[in-house]
This record gives C-alpha cells, structure tokens and sequence, in this order.
C-alpha cells in the first residue's frame, strides 16, 4: 500500500510538472504528491516519491534533477511534522505552509542563480524588474522574494490537498497504513521516547551504531560516485583535448612549407615566407580554445631552436630553449625523431599537456617538432561547478538511501530487539510472582514482531521461554501448596497431641495462631518492626504458631493435668517444655533444610515466656534481644490463658484481661506488640465468640 502511494504521489506530481512546463507557468505544483504520501504513508514513501519525482521531470525539465535533495528533505520534515503536531489545527497548518515554503524557495533562490542561469531569468521576469524597481533592491533580493512568494503559493496548494486528504480518508484506514510500515505492534512516539529512556545508560548504543554505519556508508557511496564521476569528465575532457591538439598540430604540418624550414632556422624573420607563415599559424592557433601555446621547436643535443613560438600575440625571433627534467627525460626519443606520448606536467592548478608531432623534409627526415600546450587551468571553475552540480543531484538519493536503510534498520532490528529487551529486563526487576509472570506472557506477545528473520526466531524463543518458565513456576506452586499444606497439617496434628494431652487448653493452638496474625499484621500496618516483618516472617510466623507448646509433649500428664497449684519443683519442670521445644525444633531444622519457618517456631517454642523487663524464662532475654516472634506469641498466649476457662480458674471478662495486658506493657510485654492487639479488638472479638462459644 505505500508503495502504490509513492506511485500514486510520483504520478501526481510529474504530470503536474509537466503542464506546468509546457505552459511556461512558474509554479511547478511538482510537491502536491510528495506532500500527501508523506503525511498518509510516512518517511520513506514520502521521500520516494519526491526523489522519483524530480528524476523523472528531469526528461523535460534538465533543471529539475538539482532540486530532489530539497524536496526530499520537504518529506522528511512533513512526516516529522505530521506525527508532532498533524494538520488537525488551523495554526500548525499555517505553521508548516511558511517553514516548507521559506526554507524550499530560498535554497532554490540559491541554487538557481548560482547554478542556473538565475541571472537571465531575472532580467526577463517582468515580476522580478517589477520587485527590483519598486522596493529599490538589488535584482538577486527581488528574485529571492518572488521565489519565496511562488513557493509559498506552491506549497500552500500541497498542503491543502494533504489536509483534505487526511479529512477525507478514514482513520482506520490510516491506522493500516502505519501499521503496514511496522515489522511489529506499531510504537507510538510515548513508545519509542520510552525506549530510549531505558537505553540512555547503555554505552554503545545499536541505534547509534547503526545510524553512523548507515550514514557513513550513504556518505562514502556519494563521494566515491562523485568522484568516479569527476575523474571519467576529467580524463574525457583531457583526451579530448589532446585529439583537438593533434588535429590542429596536423593542419600545421600540411600548411609550413618544409623545404624551408632549415632557412627557417639559419635565417629566422628574414627567411623567405616566414611571417607569412608565422601569421598564418597563428590564425590556425586561435580557431582552437584548447590549445594555450603552439610551438616549433628543432630539438639538439644541449638547446633546442625555437622556430615559432606562437604563444604571444606579437611576433618574436627564434632563440635557444634550454631543457627542463621533462624534456631531458624523452630527449633521446627526440633526436632520434620517433613519436613520442603527450607529455603531462604540472597540477590541476596548472595542469599542462605537451603533444608532439614530428615535422618531416622532404627526405623524410624529421627536421623538428610541432609541440602544443592543452592547458586545463581555465577548467578549474567549471570542474568546480561539476562536483557541486553532482553533489547536488547525488544529495537526494543520498537523503533517499539513508532513510530508507535507517527505517528498515529500526523497524527490523532496533525497535523489536530494544522492545523485547526492555521486556526481559522487566522479567528480571519485577519479580517472579504468578500473576506478574502471566503478565510477563502477556507483555512480550503483545510486542507481535515478524520480521522474517533470525530476530523473530529470537522473539519466538523468548516467547516460548516465558510461557514455559510461567507454567513452570505454577506447576512449582502448585506443588509448594501441595507440600504446605501437608506440613501445615502435621504441624496441627503435632499440637493436637500435645492439646489432647492437656485437658485445660481447649482450641488453644486455633486461638493462639489467630491472635498471631492479628498482632503481626497490626505491627505491620503501623510501620514497626518494618525491616523484619516482610510477607515471608508473617508466613512463618503464621504457619509455626501452633508449635510454640511442642515442648509440653515431654511433661507427664500428672503434672500437665494437675488440677490445683504446682508446687515449686512441678512448676520448674512445665518451665523445661521452652528448652524442650527448642531443641525438638532444632532436630527439625536439622533433619528439614531450607524450611526457615521452623525457625521462628524454634524461637517461639523456646522464648514465649520471656518478659520484656528480662524476668522470664528459660534465658531471661530482656527487650528486643528476645526474637520478635516470640514476643507476639507472648501477648497471645497470655492473652488466651485470661480469657478461656481452666481447671483452676474461670475465664476473666474481655475488659478485665485488656487491662492485665495494658498493666503489663512495657515490663512483662512489648508495648507494640500490646497495642497492635488493642487497635484490632474487633477482629479479636471475633475470635473469642467464636470459639468461647463451644468451650
């Protein structure tokens, strides 16, 4: 589809062109279709056509092949302009109508009069000698004007026929069209701006990279066909300089008479016809404008005999020519009379080319040598004004390949491998959650890339990467659920047996671990204990809660169950269930690597009777030396004992165990752990119903 706009753009503009050169008009109206393509397809189709288009008026217009660089740069600045600002308001258009039009009709002001015959198209433009007149400028500024003011006109035509077009064409259509130019989910300028973000700390970039090997390879082509263009003019330019030589050398051979050039040589002007002569060679001379000197010359072994030296426009008398390194190098083949190749000295500032042509008497002898001087000194300008004139026509195919190599290089390598980098990055920083995996899946399909090529089988592989490392991860979770809960229900049945044992703490391990969360998640909205309470220590702590009596398995039950007081040695044996339960938990840890949670389970079992005043067992840890959860566990499982019935005493009333708590803050609980439990009655409240309701 962009092609057919380039042909469709191209065709509207040569036709265009055309009728507006076979009816002598001054506009050219050759932009509309650059203008058009530019705004519907893009870059490349835009300056496609503009350099399509002055290629082809140049078969009726050998003007118009200077002026593609101009109108390629017209596309790029309207494809630039149109995804910035678009036509949608009155302003913008205004805005781009002046820019277009100053910048186009002043470097063809400029390249007209320099290049051009300007100067002429000046004195006949009757709207020129009318601006020069009027305004009292100099002729160039009444031309640059009036220039400007037809570009103005031009351009304002273009740029109202894009704008209808875009009116007229439907946006979804449009939409096709972009995404026809994408080798992947079309990027937004949001998109592209973002990408760059994320790759401003990379040290060598592949899109600078590649944009310098681009250009410098775009840039070394010109230079090399500029080039290769100068030096074919120059060397045709030089031979054919050398035949027109030759050919006047042999029309001086047919007109001097050389039976007399020995008294020519032995008598000079006073020889018989020897101005005649002279004169009649220099006539000869002038017919030609290649030839700067024309000389007879009879070579000996020290000088030589100058015989006519028709270099200066008066007439002169032999005298003796002594020898440069040039003339010594070939003087053998010289006095031997043999033909000799075109002797070329000099620089292209002053670049000389000798000819010979051997003079024969009537014997056939050669008597001297016919030299003439081809002098390219006086091409100098005019090979100035070659390389410029094909810099100039090279420039708009040279605006032409590198944006073409440049867009087909973004959109088949930069965008998509930038596009699916920043994604894996992602993969990376965001984590490995379930859900943020999905949306990894989800993220780098959505990229879409079909290049055709070795970079959408590194998309295909990345795709197929995550979706398996997703599906991986669930099957992972599902079995970590799976194993969790299955250690979830030892560790309940492990505390049922050392519940069951007791018959005065009825639903305590259910009661005790509800308590736990509360506390832990109300310490964690409050914002204490930040670095230590992650999603991962309320788990553990969480999970290990009904293992902090795991301990009283080794007590008897004549002491666990004793219904009245403990004397002071059976209370110090119910202090061993803390050491016990530790080192029950330490075997665990030991036997089960890697499960961390027993780890705050150990630290339960082994320190919920620590005080926070540093008076309880089995260590007697004071403050925050004592592991947090241990702390938490403290205040739950007081918190418990108060409010559900034993054998030794009734359940306290709710208020009245909110103040044993309170009257211990600070010297038998941590506050924070206290206060955590205050602010969450409700929740506590719901606990207690329910189970207190089937005790």
């Amino acid at each position: 589809m962009r092609i057919w706009l380039a042909l469709i753009g191209t065709t509207v503009n040569v036709v265009l062109a055309f009728w507006m050169n076979r009816f002598g008009l001054s506009l050219y109206l050759d932009t509309i279709g650059t203008i058009a393509v530019s705004a519907i397809g893009g870059l490349f189709p835009g300056i496609l056509t503009a350099v399509a288009t002055n290629a082809l008026c140049s078969l009726f217009n050998n003007n118009a092949i200077y002026f593609g660089f101009i109108n390629a740069l017209i596309a790029l600045f309207t494809a630039w302009f149109i995804r910035k600002f678009s036509f949608k308001k009155f302003k913008y258009i205004i805005f781009f109508i002046l820019i277009a039009a100053l910048f186009s009709g002043s470097i063809s002001a400029i390249i007209e009069w320099i290049l051009l015959d300007g100067a002429q198209m000046a004195k006949k433009s009757e709207a020129v000698e009318l601006f020069a007149s009027a305004m009292g400028i100099r002729q160039f500024w009444a031309f640059f004007i009036y220039k400007n003011l037809l570009s103005i006109i031009d351009k304002g035509i273009a740029t109202i026929v894009a704008w209808v077009l875009l009116m007229i064409i439907p946006d979804s259509r449009l939409e096709e069209i972009e995404k026809g130019s994408w080798k992947q989910k079309p990027l937004t300028e949001e998109d592209i701006a973002e990408l760059k973000a994320w790759g401003k700390e990379t040290r060598s970039r592949m899109r600078n990279r590649t944009t310098l090997t681009i250009f410098a390879t775009s840039l070394l082509l010109v230079i090399v066909t500029g080039w290769i263009g100068f030096s074919l003019y120059f060397r045709n330019s030089k031979e054919d300089k050398t035949v027109d030589a030759v050919n006047i050398l042999r029309l001086c051979d047919e007109v001097i008479d050389h039976e007399r050039i020995n008294a020519y040589i032995s008598e000079g002007e006073a020889a018989e016809g020897y101005l005649e002569t002279q004169k009649l060679l220099r006539s000869i001379k002038e017919t030609s404008r290649n030839v700067a000197d024309l000389y007879f010359i009879k070579f000996d072994q020290d000088s030589g005999c100058l015989i006519f030296d028709l270099g200066y426009d008066k007439e002169e008398t032999p005298e003796r020519v002594v020898y440069d390194e040039n003339i010594k190098a070939i003087l053998p083949q010289l006095l031997s009379g043999e033909n000799v190749e075109p002797l070329e000295h000099g620089s292209i500032d002053g670049w000389m080319r000798s000819v010979f042509y051997p003079i024969k008497d009537s014997n056939g002898k050669v008597a001297c040598y016919a030299v003439a001087d081809v002098s390219i000194t006086n091409m100098r300008e005019y090979m100035k004004m070659f390389f410029i004139r094909a810099t100039i026509i090279l420039l708009g195919f040279f605006i032409l390949v590198l944006g073409h190599n440049l867009w087909v290089t973004n959109v088949t390598m930069v965008y998509p491998i930038k596009s699916m980098a920043k994604c894996v990055d992602n993969f990376s920083h965001l984590g490995y959650g379930q859900e943020q995996l999905d949306k990894n899946v989800k993220s780098i399909r959505a990229l879409e890339i079909e290049t055709q090529d070795e970079v959408q089988q590194l998309y295909n592989s990345i795709c197929n990467m995550t979706l398996n490392l997703s599906e991986q991860m669930r099957d992972l979770r599902r079995l970590s659920d799976t194993t969790a809960k299955m250690q979830d229900g030892l560790i309940i049945t492990m505390a049922d047996m050392v519940e069951n044992r007791d018959s005065d703490t009825g639903a305590h391990i259910q009661k005790t671990a509800s308590y736990v969360k509360i506390i832990v998640e109300g310490l964690k909205k409050k914002g204490y204990y930040a670095e230590k309470i992650t999603p991962k220590f309320i788990s553990d702590v969480v999970r290990s809660a009904p293992l902090h009596d795991i301990g009283k398995i080794n007590i008897s039950d004549a002491i666990l169950n004793k219904p009245g007081k403990l004397t002071d040695e059976e209370y110090e044996v119910i202090k061993t269930h803390t050491t016990a339960g530790k080192k029950i938990m330490e075997d665990a840890i030991s036997t089960v690597q890697g499960e961390n949670y027993l780890k705050e389970a150990r630290n339960m079992a082994a320190y919920h009777h620590e005080r926070w005043d540093g008076k309880g067992y089995p260590e007697g840890l004071h403050g925050e030396v004592i592991p947090l959860s241990a702390r938490i566990m403290a205040v739950a499982d007081v918190f418990d004992a108060l409010t559900s019935q034993r054998v030794y005493k009734p359940a306290f009333p709710l208020d009245k165990a909110l103040d044993i708590l309170r009257e211990g803050s600070g010297t038998q609980f941590d506050p924070k752990c206290v206060e955590a439990l205050l602010d969450n009655l409700p929740e506590v409240k719901v606990i207690l119903k329910k189970y207190n309701a089937n005790s």
